[in-house]
């Protein structure tokens, strides 16, 4: 009888297993995924198939693909130097498991390689470097009047935002991740916001919903604090002015017209809200584009697609607690535009940053784009707890630039 009894609730526990992992499969993974962010579990296996894993939009190819050619092919740097010791090259790319690495020079492919997931035509997370395409969208709705001003609060257009954070806040300051809304993008720690965020994220919740849920914390415009919730508030607004999907406008407008030449992708919510922060999934190649027409002043593929005085803004750090270097008013020694970084010096390179190490790269002095796609599964942990990673990556590119 015992043996009976033990059978029917083995049978129960197997029958509520299966109807959960068929009803919730998804949730499941994501939730595997999310909460392995950070914790030195290997991500190269999941980066370049998250649109398989999450609610996306997708974004087509265009009917008048822009492929780069060839250029003179080079090498890699063996080695490069960073905090006065030599690096060798070829274990920074495996250390920071790295997926691509494309070099471009006058616009013409030098250097392109793949490694372990990648490959191109596989697309890949961008990570951050998603917000500097929001920037461009921005620029481009600025230039159409959907938006009066950027110095307008952003409540102006969301008024979900009342009461928030974001309350009054300029768009200008929202643009410079100086929009004063608490805010904790500590990776390691599972209550911070950014974790919060990503568990939203995973179990389906609202991103809009989330930011207003922020509060204030310094006065806007004085202190330069990365938020991500900063740029899913410019999708927020991007969403309003144009009254469409950040995906569909940023067809229309920007991917289709720098001649994207592979199917891409936007994570969304339950709602189909993308995130607009982070959320892009594209391949190597269409990120260099983004690089390569911020090079040429927002043209490409022969017209002018983000207005050049935008460009200019965009990679201008304009105040006091957007400089580079060590600054007192600014959570990070690289400098801060709008939703681009500028490293120090007086060369006026530029980059799109993500973690894990996704970067868009540019060089205008060397003509040069560089992209790098990567799993870096020390990204956040005690072994890379300052991003050094990051630090590292940026005297590597400048290594590659400096090449004739």
């Amino acid at each position: 009888m015992l043996k009976k009894y033990l059978s029917i609730a083995v049978f129960i526990v197997v029958l509520a297993v299966t109807f959960i992992w068929i009803n919730y499969a998804d949730r499941i993974q994501r939730l595997q995924v999310v909460g392995t962010l950070f914790t030195g579990a290997e991500q190269i296996q999941n980066f370049n198939r998250m649109h398989e894993m999450f609610p996306v939009n997708v974004l087509p190819p265009a009917e008048q693909v822009l492929e780069f050619e060839s250029g003179v092919a080079a090498q890699l740097p063996t080695s490069f130097m960073y905090r006065g010791a030599e690096v060798l090259t070829s274990e920074f790319i495996t250390r920071t498991d790295s997926g691509a690495l494309l070099v471009l020079k006058d616009g013409k492919v030098t250097f392109e390689q793949y490694w372990q997931t990648g490959g191109r035509d596989q697309t890949w997370l961008s990570m951050s470097v998603a917000k500097s395409f929001i920037s461009a969208l921005i620029g481009i709705a600025v230039d159409q009047g959907l938006i009066g001003d950027i110095t307008q609060p952003v409540t102006d257009y969301v008024p979900e935002l009342a009461g928030s954070a974001y309350d009054n806040v300029r768009i200008k300051d929202i643009l410079q991740m100086s929009s004063g809304a608490s805010w904790n993008e500590d990776y390691g720690d599972p209550e911070s916001d950014i974790n919060r965020f990503g568990r939203v994220f995973a179990l389906g919740g609202s991103m809009n919903e989330f930011a207003a849920t922020l509060v204030p914390d310094l006065p806007p415009g004085t202190y330069n604090r990365y938020n991500s919730t900063d740029t899913q508030v410019l999708g927020m607004l991007l969403t309003k002015v144009t009254g469409r999907s950040v995906n569909d406008y940023m067809i229309e407008m920007l991917w289709h017209p720098m001649g994207a030449e592979n199917v891409g992708y936007w994570l969304t919510d339950a709602e189909g809200m993308e995130m607009a922060f982070g959320g892009l999934n594209i391949t190597a190649r269409d990120y260099a584009k983004l690089g390569e027409m911020y090079r040429m002043g927002g043209a490409l593929n022969g017209q002018q697609i983000v207005p050049a005085d935008w460009v200019q803004a965009s990679i201008t750090p304009d105040a006091p607690h957007l400089m580079p270097g060590d600054n007192p008013n600014s959570d990070w020694p690289i400098g801060y535009g709008q939703q681009w970084w500028i490293p120090e010096g007086d060369v006026g390179e530029f980059m799109a940053i993500g973690v894990y190490n996704q970067f868009i790269y540019v060089a205008p002095e060397s003509n040069t784009v560089i992209v790098k796609l990567s799993a870096n599964s020390a990204y956040g942990t005690p072994d890379d707890p300052d991003a050094s990673s990051e630090f590292e990556s940026l005297e590597l590119f400048r290594a590659i630039a400096a090449q004739p």
